[in-house]
């Protein structure tokens, strides 16, 4: 049957049909949509692997420790900003919906729709999935741009290091946690 001819009942999910049944039963979850999101995820970095193979750049031998450090607290404070921050709650709209107020500063969503939007949602609002996105991300720009890469993500590890500081201090005061910093 064309494409363009097909309804929404002609579409299956993928955890109906032989050999994922059962993978999630009583569930909804969008394993066409993860797969589509794996396959990105795979191909951005097979391609990035390939170009900069062609681009004669040789990788470095080791990673320091610093910029490893760097990476990583980046990485956590760029995924939470990403998946919980109020403001940037804009961009996963259109893929989630708010559950509640969560810490200081922060949202507590659920993904909505179902495929592949679903699968963005889901991505959108998980800091622990947002990881090796934004990991990938910043370890490649690391090999292209090191001097910018390590100013954006010393950007980041300030604001985490002020973030726990904020933390810190309203527990010193005594304020309730999930309100500080409002």
């Amino acid at each position: 049957m064309p494409l363009h001819l097909l309804t929404p009942r002609d579409v299956v999910p993928l955890q109906d049909r032989p050999g994922y049944r059962g993978h999630s039963p009583g569930q909804e979850r969008a394993l066409g949509g993860y797969l589509v999101l794996t396959a990105v995820f795979s191909a951005a970095n097979t391609a990035f692997a390939l170009w900069y193979r062609r681009s004669g750049r040789r990788l470095p031998d080791t990673v320091a420790g610093r910029d490893l450090a760097l990476v990583a607290v980046a990485t956590h404070k760029a995924a939470r900003i990403i998946a919980k921050d109020r403001v940037t709650s804009a961009v996963r709209a259109p893929f989630t919906r708010v559950q509640h107020d969560a810490g200081p500063g922060e949202v507590e969503e659920a993904a909505r729709r179902r495929g592949v939007p679903r699968a963005i949602g889901e991505l959108l609002v998980c800091p622990y999935c947002l990881g090796p996105w934004i990991a990938s991300a910043l370890t490649a720009a690391l090999l292209v741009a090191p001097r910018l890469t390590r100013l954006v993500c010393s950007v980041l590890c300030a604001v985490f290091a002020a973030d726990v500081l904020q933390l810190a201090y309203a527990r010193a005061e005594g304020g309730v946690t999930g309100e500080a910093g409002r």
